[in-house]
This record gives C-alpha cells, sequence and structure tokens, in this order.
C-alpha cells in the first residue's frame, strides 16, 4: 500500500549478495511508479492477480520453479496468485500480510496522507458497497466482525480466498503443494488490526477487542484452505520480529529468509 517495485531494491540486493547467480524479479502492477502507487490503493484486487498470474507465467526464468515474497497487503495477494494459478512456486514467504483482513486503517504510508484520506472515507462510506468493493483494494480484505455475514456475502477478494462462501478445492489443493509456507508477524505494528492477521489470527465474531490465534479459527479447524494439513506437515512456519510494519534488519532478513527459504 503505497509503495511501487523499485522500492524493494535493497531487498534485491540483500538476495543478490548472498546468491549472485539468484534471479528476482519486482512485481509492477502499472506503467510506472506513479501508477504501481495509485493501482495499490484503487484497482480491483482480482485484476491485479490475473494479471500477475499471467505475468509470472510468461516469465520463461520462473518456469522450472521459484520463491514467492509479499509485503504488506502484497503478501495476500501473493497468496492468491499461489491459491488460483497453476505455478510451480516451492516458497511463499509473507512479511506483514492481512490474511484474515484488517478492521481498522490507523496509519499512512510515508507520504501518501491523502490518498489514504480517500481511502479511508471510502471505507466509511461502506466498505461492503458494490463500487467501493470494484474500487479500493483496502476494501476487499477489510474483514468486520459485527458484520461477518455481510463480509462473506459481499467481500470481492478475502473472503473468496479464505474459502469462506464456497470451498474451491484447487485453492486448498494449490496452497498444499508448497514446500513452506512462511509468515512474518510484527508486534509493534502501526499498520494492521489486528496485527494477528499477519499469521491468520481474527477477532472473534460479533466484537473487535477478543483476537483468536490461528488454531482457534473457523478457517483453521474445518482446514478450508489447508492450514491445518500445513501445520502438521510441518510445512508452516511463523516468525516474530520486535517492531513496526516491515521493520527487521538485514542481519535478520538474510539469517532467517534468505538462508533458509532462498538458498
Amino acid at each position: 500500500m503505497g509503495d511501487h517495485s523499485t522500492g524493494l531494491e535493497s531487498l534485491v540486493n540483500l538476495i543478490t549478495g548472498q546468491i549472485p547467480d539468484i534471479y528476482v524479479t519486482s512485481i509492477r502492477i502499472g506503467k510506472n511508479e506513479e501508477e504501481d502507487i495509485f493501482n495499490s490503493y484503487f484497482m480491483n484486487v482480482n485484476d491485479q492477480v490475473d494479471m500477475v498470474c499471467q505475468m509470472l507465467s510468461d516469465d520463461p526464468k520462473l518456469a522450472k520453479g521459484f520463491n514467492f515474497l509479499g509485503f504488506s497487503q502484497g503478501g495476500q495477494f501473493a497468496r492468491a496468485v499461489v491459491q488460483r494459478c497453476s505455478l510451480p512456486v516451492a516458497n511463499l514467504i509473507t512479511f506483514g500480510a492481512q490474511h484474515q483482513g484488517v478492521f481498522g486503517f490507523p496509519r499512512c504510508p510515508g507520504s501518501n496522507e491523502t490518498l489514504c484520506n480517500l481511502v479511508r472515507k471510502m471505507l466509511s462510506y461502506g466498505a461492503y458497497e458494490g463500487f467501493v468493493q470494484d474500487h479500493v483494494v483496502q476494501a476487499q480484505y477489510w474483514h468486520d466482525p459485527n458484520k461477518e455475514e455481510t463480509y462473506r456475502e459481499k467481500s470481492i477478494f478475502l473472503a473468496d480466498i479464505n474459502n469462506e462462501r464456497e470451498v474451491k478445492q484447487r485453492y486448498k489443493d494449490n496452497l498444499l503443494k508448497l514446500e513452506k509456507f512462511v509468515m512474518v508477524l510484527f508486534t509493534k505494528d502501526s499498520f494492521v488490526q489486528p496485527i494477528e492477521s499477519e499469521t491468520f489470527g481474527q477477532y472473534a465474531p460479533g466484537q473487535s477487542s477478543k483476537v483468536l490465534p490461528m488454531e482457534e479459527t473457523e478457517l483453521y479447524k474445518s482446514d478450508r484452505i489447508g492450514l491445518k494439513t500445513l501445520n502438521e506437515q510441518g510445512k508452516l512456519k511463523n516468525y516474530t520480529v520486535i517492531g513496526d510494519h516491515l521493520k527487521f534488519t538485514h542481519e535478520w532478513f538474510i539469517n532467517t529468509i534468505v538462508k533458509n527459504y532462498l538458498v
């Protein structure tokens, strides 16, 4: 949200510094940085997922398999690509993703206050109104625990990839093909409410104070997308970083992510 693909260059350099012959590509939605930023707020996420599916399928350097890293909302978008597309993804790694959605929009990234305020107004107007769902990215993973039925019925993105209306078996099957599904949670995250969404926790239905850990959610217990199976197979890995949203050290990234999952 509010970032662009070239903003990941420092991480690309960290990876290539450890693995010189590795191929790394960053996904951009739009013709330039300005469009990439704008589309992170105002574009149908399902269209974005379709674009990325095609983009990755057309890249011959990825044909034999690759690791997929998703940062912030890019994490749940990357997961949607894995679930919906037939791509040879080995490890899916998400950082501060909102896998169970958000119910709150506490801070804006960088200098994007104007766009953020517009998004807030749209969410306040009605996150589940058709126009807002179709055009406001953050509305498409807005998960109001006080309106669970409305969320399941109206959410055009998150409720679908979490199999909350119907169980699409290929979504589950594709996740189960992963070697590892890695999630990173930031303990002092000031962008995500609730923070536990970063590891599939969510507010208990009907209120917005008690948060259920992943293992106590219906999504996990019913194994709708395969989380329980992945966990039992030892394929589900969670890491906790003490700090704000996406605030990790280069040393941590190299030792924890690069050396364990990218080499």
